[in-house]
């Protein structure tokens, strides 16, 4: 029996190798000659430079850099040499990790530590950098990241603006005279999922401000700091980005590297899925098995599980699912390939119980899901 392995990151509790370790130890416990492939996914946002280097064999680097709210942090980010390319997560200097939910606080937030990965990036001599951008804990509209590759931005006092997300609607004129020019010989591409443009009811401040700490009070003055930044960058660049799909992610970044790098945006789990040639290897298996920290309706939109029963669906194999938590109307998941969801928590327990426990509940499911298996498979009746 021949099953392969492709979890998505438990996001704070374990990377994705972690999750494909912890799944192949419990399926061993109950037939240990079974056949496992282990391939590490991620859709752009945190564990995708884990994830990515186990399958390109690259080295992970580290940076000292600002984490959201300025504080020196170190960061990780990819590196592969034989073709000069960079991996790097927005959320690993600018992520929603990095803070604990008393320190969300969007007005101060900003990317700028996500632009000196970047920089970090350019003094190995990178020439192609992949960057995902999922997990962010800002909406700054990616004008820290700006900042950190030496863009200004004066008010009308003629005074340099501090990054933050509570600068945008001060800005008066822009300054790209010092822009590092490394950039000029740079491929971008950008790995992420959402297709949500900069502003208005779909945009970054409406949809993806409030898990970044904006008040519904202070959505308005969020959208009118937002609008007013792209028109000046729009002034400035010549280029209108506002409406491109991909603008909003990460808080507005992809509108800064629409308009300033016009990278190719990509999903971050097609990237895998085609770096690790995912499909080739679902071809002849009995069995998939994958998972994420959390399964709910916004999982139809490019998370690794739905775009591995997508995949395994058309072998006719089927596709089980492990979360930490399993929320929402998922019936539409099951037209997707994916034909049973397990969560891994096996009693009542704290959320910081099970984030500290997840590599061992993770094992323990994937045990249980194997007796199981094996059970049906006595009866003539497997159970997917």
């Amino acid at each position: 029996m021949k099953i392969v392995i492709a979890p998505d990151s438990f996001k704070g509790s374990m990377t994705s190798t972690a999750a494909a370790e912890a799944i192949k130890k419990g399926i061993h416990q109950i037939n240990p000659s079974c056949e496992t492939v282990i391939i590490p996914m991620a859709d752009g946002g945190e564990g995708t430079v884990d994830a990515m280097m186990s399958i390109m064999n690259g080295e992970t680097r580290s940076a000292q850099v600002r984490d959201p709210l300025g504080r020196e942090v170190s960061a990780a980010f990819g590196w592969i040499p034989e073709t000069k390319t960079a991996v790097i997560e927005t959320a690993a200097a600018s992520g929603l990790t990095l803070l604990k939910g008393s320190e969300l606080n969007p007005e101060a937030a900003s990317t700028f530590g996500t632009g000196e990965l970047v920089k970090s990036a350019l003094d190995l001599g990178a020439e192609h950098i992949i960057l995902g951008l999922g997990g962010s804990a800002t909406v700054d509209g990616g004008a820290g990241f700006l900042q950190a590759l030496g863009i200004r931005f004066f008010n009308k006092q003629g005074e340099v603006l501090e990054a933050g997300g509570n600068m945008l609607g001060e800005i008066q004129s822009i300054d790209s005279t010092q822009f590092d020019q490394r950039l000029k010989l740079v491929k971008w591409t950008v790995a992420s999922d959402v297709t949500n443009p900069l502003l208005g009811n779909k945009g970054a401040v409406t949809v993806f401000g409030p898990q970044k700490g904006v008040m519904q009070e202070k959505f308005a003055a969020f959208e009118g700091g937002m609008r007013h930044f792209a028109e000046k960058v729009v002034e400035h660049t010549g280029l209108d980005c506002r409406h491109d799909q991909g603008s909003g992610a990460a808080g507005g970044l992809g509108f800064s590297l629409l308009s300033f790098f016009q990278p190719v945006f990509e999903s971050g789990f097609n990237i895998m899925a085609t770096e690790s040639g995912l499909e080739d290897h679902l071809k002849d298996v009995a069995l998939v098995l994958t998972g994420e920290g959390q399964i709910d309706g916004q999982s139809l939109y490019g998370k690794v599980p739905v775009g591995i029963g997508r995949i395994a669906a058309k072998y006719g194999i089927p596709v089980a699912v492990f979360a930490g938590k399993i929320e929402g109307d998922l019936e539409l998941l099951h037209a997707e390939g994916i034909k049973l969801l397990l969560p891994i928590v096996n009693e009542p327990m704290t959320l910081t119980e099970a984030m500290t426990n997840g590599s061992a509940l993770l094992e323990e499911a994937a045990a249980r899901l194997m007796r199981t298996y094996e059970l049906f498979g006595e009866t003539g009746n497997k159970p997917v």
